[in-house]
């Protein structure tokens, strides 16, 4: 089993904008790409963290499963319309992927 965790900044005011437009895709867009909203949660940052970071977590069985998810987004226009809508409020450069092992 793996985490899957990705990660952006929202610019400063913006921070709402994101956690609304993440909330949307998370129950709009995701589960046409086969993610599963039991095992996905929504994160931002507190204490330790940028304040302007906005994390989902996938639990996902393997590898293969999140790339059968990356590769279903590709085909979605939904997903592609939502990632412009979304650019106006983020950091540029500031998206990244980061995959854990479960132990």
């Amino acid at each position: 089993m793996m985490v899957a965790r990705w990660s952006i900044d929202a610019k400063f005011g913006y921070k709402q904008a994101v956690i609304d437009s993440m909330k949307r895709w998370l129950s709009e867009i995701g589960p046409q790409a086969g993610v599963d909203a039991q095992r996905t949660r929504l994160l931002t940052g507190s204490v330790g963290a940028l304040e302007a970071t906005v994390v989902t977590e996938h639990v996902v069985e393997d590898l293969t499963e999140l790339q059968r998810v990356w590769d279903k987004l590709g085909t979605i226009p939904a997903h592609q319309q939502w990632s412009k809508e979304l650019e106006p409020n983020v950091v540029s450069g500031t998206s990244r992927w980061e995959i854990y092992r479960v132990l």
